[in-house]
């Protein structure tokens, strides 16, 4: 499998572009664009989503926001059924001016699109909600059609149901500023992740105890300093396997995991495949952001 560049058919005098269409299979390749893309999918159980270095199977209701030049593919895989029913919206990175977003009452979409780098993953119950909408959106056109999916994307953006999808090191995106501490940790982890770190070594960057900074970044993060160390590991480890032919035993030594089935666990925990399956994915990829 290798990655595409797709030139998608949104042109510039266009806001967006929306296709609602049947299938019976997936045979698109792994591809990237620099459009904003909205994917819904309904009757696919069993069919595969990578999106950056993320790796999943669909149930019934699937609603993944992509953001731009983020690889992204749905791909057959076990899914069984024939009414496959897909709408696809694709729309421009300056749909929304920055300084437009800004504003206090477009601060969750702003978010949304922010957390898109990673790619979203919505919950079954949101993507069936949306669907009516979705499929009213499609037989629109013009400014009421631009309303509606204004409309959409802030509903979507306050759901509260969100999963973030791709390792924010895979995607070189900056960490979500939890706090400036939090913030001074994470960018020493990421740069010194190679290396032997230890919660004493985050505490006298952070300038707290040892005690005090395991509580706040479980406190702010909602998981552990092993867990975000591993996070961030295993996303540079992922960017190893596609841009790299080092081995399995070589890229999890450099990136600091000291013990290779250690490593193999933790990253099938977090991408559901071993790192070998991760590999055979995006083979013949290179990927550049």
């Amino acid at each position: 499998m290798s990655i595409y560049r797709e030139i998608t058919p949104l042109t510039q005098d266009d806001c967006f572009t929306i296709f609602s269409r049947p299938k019976e299979t997936f045979d698109f390749p792994l591809h990237f664009h620099e459009e904003f893309e909205l994917n819904f999918i309904e009757h696919a159980p069993g069919a595969k989503r990578i999106v950056g270095d993320h790796q999943g199977v669909l149930g019934n209701w699937e609603l993944v926001l992509a953001g731009s030049n983020l690889p992204h593919g749905w791909f057959t895989h076990e899914c069984a059924c024939e009414d496959v029913f897909e709408i696809t919206i694709q729309f421009h990175r300056d749909l929304f001016d920055p300084k437009f977003l800004r504003r206090n009452q477009l601060s969750p979409i702003r978010t949304m699109l922010e957390r898109s780098a990673r790619g979203i993953l919505f919950s079954e119950s949101t993507a069936q909600s949306i669907k009516p909408r979705l499929m009213d959106l499609s037989q629109k056109s013009g400014f009421n059609s631009v309303l509606d999916l204004f409309s959409i994307f802030h509903d979507l953006s306050t759901s509260g149901q969100m999963q973030m999808l791709s390792n924010p090191t895979f995607t070189n995106q900056k960490f979500d500023n939890y706090s400036r501490r939090i913030e001074k940790a994470f960018n020493f982890m990421n740069e010194h992740y190679k290396k032997e770190i230890s919660l004493a070594d985050i505490a006298k960057v952070v300038g707290m105890t040892e005690v005090a900074c395991s509580r706040f970044i479980k406190k702010r993060t909602g998981r552990t300093f092993t867990e975000n160390l591993n996070e961030i590991r295993l996303g540079h480890a992922s960017r190893y396997l596609i841009d790299t032919t080092m081995s399995v035993s070589e890229i999890s030594y450099v990136c600091g995991f000291n013990n290779i089935s250690y490593f193999n666990r933790i990253f099938k925990k977090k991408n559901n495949c071993t790192p070998k399956e991760f590999r055979k994915a995006y083979s013949g990829t290179k990927l550049f952001f």
